[in-house]
């Protein structure tokens, strides 16, 4: 129990944000980020180091996350997504539909790094990649992201450095 009061207290803001990104839904990434440590408590954490241990919470975080959003596409209404949280709605909404448009490992790792705040090779651990793997997903993600970004981001620069916007 002692081990799960640790990990909760160092992570749980993390996987929070991680869940929001992911999810769309402040609610919801607080209802899944309760499951995930509840998770934790009642399994058993590993023995290994902190990096190992941060990576296995991060993996429950997102295989909850990946059955809630499968579950909820089976669903006949979504409710609209917290996007409060962001600077514009309409950058926001730019974002939610760009990352929507990932594959689900790309968008899983751009936002285990970016929200998770989780190291190359947490990240792996998590995904069952290898570190280099996630380098060259996480490079091209950005890559993406910037160019599907660039028409919602005034004087946003393509990743060649052309400006992609006239404002």
């Amino acid at each position: 129990m002692a081990d799960a009061d640790v990990l909760f207290a160092a992570h749980r803001d993390r996987v929070f944000r991680y869940l929001r990104r992911f999810t769309g839904h402040g609610e919801t990434a607080r209802d899944l980020t309760q499951e995930v440590f509840l998770r934790v408590v009642r399994g058993p954490v590993p023995a290994t180091d902190e990096e190992g241990r941060r990576a296995w919470v991060f993996r429950i975080a997102r295989n909850l996350a990946l059955n809630h959003v499968r579950d909820d596409r089976r669903r006949p209404s979504a409710a609209a997504p917290d996007l409060a949280h962001a600077a514009t709605q309409e950058i926001s909404a730019a974002l939610r539909e760009a990352l929507d448009s990932l594959p689900v490992v790309d968008r899983d790792v751009f936002l285990l790094r970016e929200t998770g705040g989780l190291s190359y090779d947490q990240i792996a651990a998590a995904c069952e990649l290898t570190s280099a793997a996630v380098r060259s997903r996480l490079h091209r993600t950005r890559l993406q992201l910037r160019a599907a970004l660039g028409p919602a981001l005034p004087g946003a620069r393509s990743p060649r450095g052309v400006v992609l916007t006239n404002e």
